[in-house]
């Protein structure tokens, strides 16, 4: 079968389709037909190699799927053949304080499919039947590989870290990215105020459309700290998502309110920032990191989307064989939503 892999780090021109056996399915396991792949930044990321982190190679990539079950182990009673179901990118030991108490997030041994171990884009996946969950019958294999990751995220930094409430204004990073259309979603589900940001009136406009948020500000032509003040009347925002880094941390201080909350996941633009702590402790302020989130969220996530109370945001397919195409325009940053990799149809 087919599996997308690397062997060295660098470029897209590193990424193979390597093939190798179809796995053999332990009793607690389910063998799963991968239909849809989604990508995200974490993919460049291990692509490329991060800096004081060693990868296993050669590695499977990927983190998020969807598909069909084609097989179960003699004890797993959870799903059966034929359902359609989606993977958990996420997983703790399973056996700790914080994986019984629904914070596997914070498990000592917390681990992403594709990081930490080999992950899920490949045609044939064995997976711990605990690790998937039923689609919603009303979406498809595209938006079921959209959803897991950035709103396990999206919803940990909101609901459980930020504690997002109707009277809150919330300013979103990045409209366009996968965090960024789950949070500005989770954040309108919740009654709040959303203001979101995103480059040129193209993506300006599909923003406004596609995710209906209070306000839209072009970040390239507009100044996103003057834009929430004056909405806000010198307020400013209760809530900052902010997974850009770098580029956007100091607008995020600035653009904060008093006893407000700085929530952010990544660093994309990189990951070295700095502040004056006389602001933040004078202004009583937060800075909350966050990483992944429960699965049990996204269960609460997955009956919303049946209820169409949230949904994914696709922005374009490519087949496997295009894998590195798919890496090269999600690196360009034109996309609108996610990038998806189909193994099957």
């Amino acid at each position: 079968m087919r599996a997308i892999r690397i062997h060295k780090h660098g470029g897209p021109g590193e990424i193979r389709i390597d093939d190798i056996p179809v796995p053999i399915i332990k009793p607690h396991e389910a063998l799963l037909e991968v239909k849809s792949t989604s990508l995200n930044h974490l993919d460049l990321w291990v692509r490329n190699g991060m800096p004081g982190v060693q990868l296993p190679l050669p590695l499977i990539l990927g983190s998020d799927a969807s598909g069909v079950v084609k097989g179960i182990g003699a004890t797993v009673k959870n799903i059966k053949v034929g359902d359609r179901v989606l993977v958990v990118p996420g997983y703790g030991c399973g056996e700790c304080e914080e994986c019984f108490s629904g914070r596997e997030n914070y498990c000592l041994e917390y681990a992403i499919y594709g990081e930490h171990g080999d992950g899920i884009q490949m045609e044939n996946l064995a997976v711990d039947s605990r690790r998937l969950l039923v689609m919603p019958p009303n979406i498809s294999f595209d938006e079921g590989a959209a959803i897991p990751l950035v709103y396990l995220t999206a919803w940990e930094m909101l609901v459980n870290k930020a504690g997002v409430q109707p009277w809150h204004t919330v300013l979103v990073w990045s409209a366009s990215s996968g965090v960024g259309s789950a949070a500005v979603q989770i954040a309108k589900l919740y009654g709040a105020r959303v203001v979101t940001t995103a480059g040129g009136p193209e993506k300006v406009a599909k923003a406004q459309q596609l995710l209906n948020p209070d306000l839209v500000i072009d970040y390239r032509t507009q100044d996103v700290v003057k834009e929430i003040r004056s909405l806000t009347r010198g307020h400013g925002a209760d809530i900052v998502v902010d997974h850009v880094g770098q580029a956007t941390w100091e607008k995020s201080l600035r653009s904060l309110a008093k006893g407000g909350r700085l929530v952010f996941c990544g660093a994309t633009t990189g990951p070295q920032v700095s502040f004056d702590q006389r602001f933040l402790f004078f202004k009583q302020q937060s800075i909350l990191g966050s990483t992944m989130g429960d699965r049990g969220d996204l269960f609460k996530v997955l009956q919303l989307v049946e209820r169409g109370k949230l949904k994914a945001v696709v922005d374009r397919a490519f087949d496997a064989e295009a894998i590195r195409e798919a890496h090269e325009y999600l690196e360009t940053g034109k996309q609108f939503g996610k990038v998806i990799v189909r193994f099957a149809r």
